[in-house]
């Protein structure tokens, strides 16, 4: 199994607006409004290296920062929505720019490094790796499912793992790829504290914004769960539409108690979801962590198996088998010898 849009972005973009109708006829209501200035992010002269990050959820910010503070004081550049100089190292120049040409700072970049190019700074900084001649990188930041955006054309890929390399890659020959870890699995390995989180009501990680389940299937699980358990419902930071609010208050009515906000590595108990990220997040900080799904479709089982993740009932998911070099520190140097020229 692989992707469902291994290398059209446009088709992927198309089921993504598809899946979302209410949103979608909320969106052609309103008037088109330009886009916002990026801000860019610079640490000396002439950088050769762009991070473009889109999101500063702790996968984001694991995944496409973390690598910073393994560059020593090579110059480099930072793209985001906003002014994000307080999470860098270090002292930064921060300018406002914008996406329709590359900013003359930036001329000297052979390589980009982000998420994917999906998103809106993403592509801005695909469009730049094109004019630029430089090459595009993408960090795994999550797991992967098969409803992933396709990677871009020429892409050099850092996957998790080999496993999820091929599997994003779908067999495409003009993306090449390599392992170097989860940086966020490496930090939740090395937490302190772990054996805190193997007591209490277990936590089920909600995942009503997904686009890949129907609601049907994800509030079910949900419902089922807590009732039968006592599970403690933890929201997604994304399940603030109207309908997820309207389900949060019925299962308020009906008894299903939330957990506190935060981390959930502020959290204890055992975590359980239907195939979030946070599952072996969980078991790699030595929390009893666990896989259910109400009537699962065939791709959540493959995704089960990809990650060896435990139903509910069996014995509790094993904790993955942390890298040799730490990821971030891999990323940095996989992207210093692709700047150098030193890689395919």
């Amino acid at each position: 199994m692989g992707l469902m849009f291994p290398e059209d972005l446009a088709a992927w973009q198309r089921w993504q607006r598809g899946r979302h109708v209410v949103r979608r006829a909320r969106d052609l209501m309103r008037r088109p409004v330009p886009a916002s200035p990026m801000m860019l992010h610079r640490r000396g002269a002439d950088p050769g290296v762009l991070f473009a990050l889109d999101a500063t959820t702790p996968t984001a910010l694991a995944s496409v920062l973390e690598p910073l503070a393994h560059l020593g004081d090579v110059p480099a550049a930072v793209l985001a929505p906003a002014d994000v100089s307080a999470q860098l190292p270090g002292e930064w120049t921060v300018t406002a720019v914008g996406c329709a040409a590359v900013p003359a700072t930036l001329r000297a970049v052979r390589a980009v490094v982000s998420a994917g190019h999906y998103l809106p700074v993403g592509h801005a900084a695909f469009l730049w790796v094109q004019a630029l001649g430089a090459r595009y990188v993408v960090v795994q930041h999550g797991l992967l499912t098969p409803f992933m955006a396709p990677l871009p054309p020429g892409a050099h890929l850092l996957a998790f793992s080999d496993r999820d390399a091929d599997f994003w890659r779908s067999g495409r020959a003009d993306v090449t790829g390599e392992s170097v870890g989860s940086q966020l699995l490496w930090k939740a390995a090395a937490a302190t504290a772990r054996a805190a989180g193997t007591a209490g009501a277990p936590i089920f990680l909600g995942q009503l914004h997904g686009a890949e389940l129907p609601r049907r299937i994800s509030a079910a699980t949900a419902t089922g769960f807590c009732r039968e358990t006592g599970a403690l419902y933890r929201p997604h930071p994304a399940e603030v539409d109207r309908l997820s609010r309207f389900q949060h208050a019925l299962w308020r009515r009906r008894g299903i108690r939330f957990a506190d906000p935060g981390p959930l590595s502020a959290s204890t108990g055992p975590v359980v979801s239907i195939f979030s990220t946070g599952v072996l997040e969980a078991a790699a900080a030595g929390r009893d962590a666990w896989v259910t799904c109400v009537r699962p479709p065939a791709w959540v089982r493959e995704f089960w198996d990809r990650y060896e993740l435990a139903e509910w009932g069996s014995p509790p998911t094993a904790p993955p088998e942390p890298p040799a070099i730490e990821p971030a520190k891999a990323i940095a140097d996989a992207v210093l010898a692709l700047a150098e020229g030193g890689r395919p």
